[in-house]
């Protein structure tokens, strides 16, 4: 299925940190899936959906060698040094430990069918308090990108939903977006993917990756 993931058919004129980031978010789709092969009984609460993915999938020894993720480590709700955000899912790589800033950041948010085109459901949060905190630098963004990952809790059109998410974006004017959230395809038969780019407080441009894990059935 993600026979995509072997690094050495990457295109070398793609810069690198980007293309690394794929791999690394495809290997946590794999825990996902994982995840949802096992049929887990959730809460319908942010914190504890991530941890059940965090500790016993990304952090277990077990699936890491299973899934080749040795590379790198993750950890939860890490303050930052440098900025005032506690990352919900910090991923650290070989390079963090020659810069300790270099690492990647994954954002997590639930989404729901309740009031999706307004300013306080769920589809808001995961604009205002999500996405913006990367462009706010809120979260850091060394490598410039990170993610953010939805947590579908009820039954949608998933593609639907994030057309509703872009409305937002443009309704709000914040984070100042490039190119809104649009359909990506670097993880191999996974449909739920998709990138955005956005200006930073600074006007640089960074890019978010959006991956979607539908959890309806074990919420």
């Amino acid at each position: 299925m993600f026979n995509k993931l072997d690094a050495s058919i990457y295109d070398n004129s793609a810069p690198f940190y980007e293309k690394n980031f794929e791999l690394i978010l495809s290997k946590i789709t794999l825990c996902y899936l994982l995840m949802k092969s096992h049929k887990p009984t959730l809460e319908n609460n942010e914190n504890k959906i991530r941890d059940v993915l965090l500790l016993q999938y990304l952090k277990n020894n077990e699936v890491r060698e299973q899934l080749q993720l040795t590379p790198w480590l993750f950890e939860r709700e890490v303050p930052e040094d440098t900025t005032v955000g506690r990352t919900d899912i910090k991923i650290c790589s070989i390079d963090t430990f020659k810069i300790q800033e270099a690492y990647y950041i994954a954002e997590c948010k639930r989404l729901d069918n309740v009031n999706t085109t307004g300013e306080t459901g769920l589809n808001a949060e995961y604009v205002k308090n999500g996405m913006s905190r990367f462009t706010e630098r809120y979260y850091s963004s060394y490598h410039r990108v990170n993610a953010m990952i939805g947590f579908v809790v009820e039954k949608m059109d998933i593609h639907l939903n994030t057309g509703k998410i872009n409305e937002l974006l443009k309704s709000f004017g914040i984070p100042i977006t490039t190119k809104f959230i649009t359909k990506d395809n670097f993880i191999d038969k996974f449909e739920y993917q998709y990138q955005s780019t956005h200006l930073d407080n600074d006007s640089e441009e960074l890019k978010i990756y959006h991956l979607m894990f539908e959890f309806s059935d074990n919420v």
